[in-house]
């Protein structure tokens, strides 16, 4: 490979990490990274696009890949964290400081609800479920984003809503988020 080459290829890994660093944390965080991990997990993903930038199809969207590619770091990020017994759970942080307290109280009620349910999901069911339900992606795409069968996907991602309107009645029936 030329110095020319090596120049391109690196600035355009710049590039792609100075408009896309923000949304790969944004996708890290949506998987179940905490906070505290993100920096480490983003740079893992970007590590990842180093070695596979050459493969890339620029004629397709760059976001589904990256998404993959996040998708697969934070797994496996879960996955290891899981086996250590970390507290995988996120510090809520408040949105604005200028909202009312009671709004503020009841939007951070809301997100942990929400991710005390996600964190009841098992990995596999809470990435399709982030996946479609949160970020957006139609089921065809999370096939190719996660490497499953379509058919396993949908199964999976029935099986996450279920559970998760299921803990999410359970939790808020008992008050378990304060």
């Amino acid at each position: 490979m030329g110095s020319s080459t090596v120049n391109t290829a690196d600035a355009e890994l710049s590039a792609i990490y100075g408009e896309q660093v923000s949304f790969v944390c944004h996708c890290l965080r949506r998987l179940g990274v905490p906070d505290r991990d993100l920096e480490d997990k983003a740079q893992d993903v970007f590590v990842v696009v180093h070695r596979k930038l050459a493969d890339y199809d620029r004629a397709r969207p760059i976001r589904p890949w990256l998404t993959g590619i996040a998708a697969r770091v934070a797994l496996d990020h879960l996955r290891k964290a899981y086996r250590k017994h970390e507290d995988l759970r996120e510090q809520i942080e408040t949105a604005h400081q200028q909202r009312d307290p009671e709004q503020q109280l009841a939007e951070r009620q809301a997100r942990e609800l929400v991710l005390a349910a996600l964190d009841r999901l098992d990995l596999d069911q809470r990435a399709v479920f982030v996946l479609a339900d949160i970020e957006g992606h139609s089921m065809p795409e999370i096939a190719e984003i996660i490497d499953a069968p379509l058919n396993t996907l949908y199964s999976r991602l029935r099986l996450a809503r279920q559970r998760f309107t299921r803990v999410a009645r359970t939790l808020s029936r008992a008050g378990a988020i304060r």
